[in-house]
This record gives C-alpha cells, structure tokens and sequence, in this order.
C-alpha cells in the first residue's frame, strides 16, 4: 500500500496543472497492473494531505476545481515572491542584449530582419525579452506573412530612463575610432 501512495505522490508532484482523483486511478492502473476504484484513490490523498498538513512541510496538497496539485504553503509566499524578483532581476544574456539593441534603433521591427542583421536565429533572445517585458509586440507587418513587428515597451523607456527611441544615444555617439578593427590605410 506505501508504495502505491508514493505513486501517486509522484504523480501529482509531476504534473503542472493538477490532476483529477479519476486520473491517478488510471495511470497506477496501467502503471502497477493493479485495480483500484476512485474512492481508494480518494483516501489515499487524503492521507497525502495530512502527511503534508504538518508544519515540517513546505508544501500543501490541495483540491482546486477537482484537481490535486502541491502548492507552497501561504507563509512562504513572500520567499518565493523575492526569488521571483530575484530571477527577473538576472542580467540578459550578450545574444539578448544585441537583439535588444536591434530592436531600439530600427523599431519597430520583424524577428527575421533581427536575425538578417544578427546572423543568428533569434527565437530565444526575443522570447526572453518578451518575458521580461523588455520589448513587446507592435503590430503586424504588410509583408508577405504578415510577421509580428517588435518595438520596445514602457518598461524599456522606465528602465533606460528615456522618453522615446530618440532619446537613444545616436550610433555615432557610440562608434569611437578605439572601437575600429584593423589599421586605418592613408
């Protein structure tokens, strides 16, 4: 009996939405090759629950709209709020911070005309972007396809203090003769 409630610990541990009583009872029976009803399946979540109803428990086993799901207990929230935070605040990547740069200076912008500038596939530097809410969508091009266009957000302007994309610093303002490759021929 302790193995099967393991099991279905596990189970309900790794789905991310929350699973139903009726589900559990299907995947120990193609699982185990053991019968088992609904209501059995029942009980032994509620023994789950209890286990995890202890104050030496960081998670909770709840019900929500009929599925079982584990949830930190409320009084850990505001740790797991501050390593939210904490996670958001990480630096972006070089790839992300040149797709960033792309998308300032020549918004708005489709991911393809990134990637012809980049050289690069840009799927996953526009992603991250997107989750830190860095850039945003503009809008749809008229070209064929119709690509989303990308500009930059409020949350950009907030956080490089500028008002509008022409208050960036103008290229030529950035190029220095010490930032050249090569020798310079006369």
């Amino acid at each position: 009996m302790k193995d099967i409630v393991l099991n279905i610990e596990a189970v309900i541990f790794a789905t991310e939405e929350g699973i139903g009583a009726g589900e559990i009872k299907q995947i120990l029976q193609d699982a185990l090759a053991i019968e088992i009803n609904k209501q059995e399946v029942i009980d032994l979540v509620d023994k789950i629950q209890k286990k995890y109803a202890q104050d030496d428990q960081v998670f909770e086993l709840r019900e929500i709209n009929g599925q079982y799901q584990f949830l930190t207990k409320a009084r850990y929230h505001e740790a797991i709020n501050q390593l939210q935070a904490h996670k958001d605040r990480k630096k972006l990547s070089q790839s992300a911070l040149e797709t960033l740069a792309i998308i300032a200076y020549r918004q708005p912008i489709t991911k393809l005309e990134v990637e012809q500038i980049r050289g690069v596939n840009c799927d996953y530097s526009i992603q991250r972007l997107l989750e830190k809410k860095l850039i945003q969508i503009a809008g749809k091009s008229t070209t064929i396809g119709k690509p989303l266009l990308y500009a930059t957000s409020d949350q950009f302007m907030q956080h490089f203090g500028i008002n509008t994309a022409k208050d960036l610093p103008q290229l030529k303002d950035i190029v220095a003769e010490e930032n050249s490759i090569g020798e310079v021929i006369e």
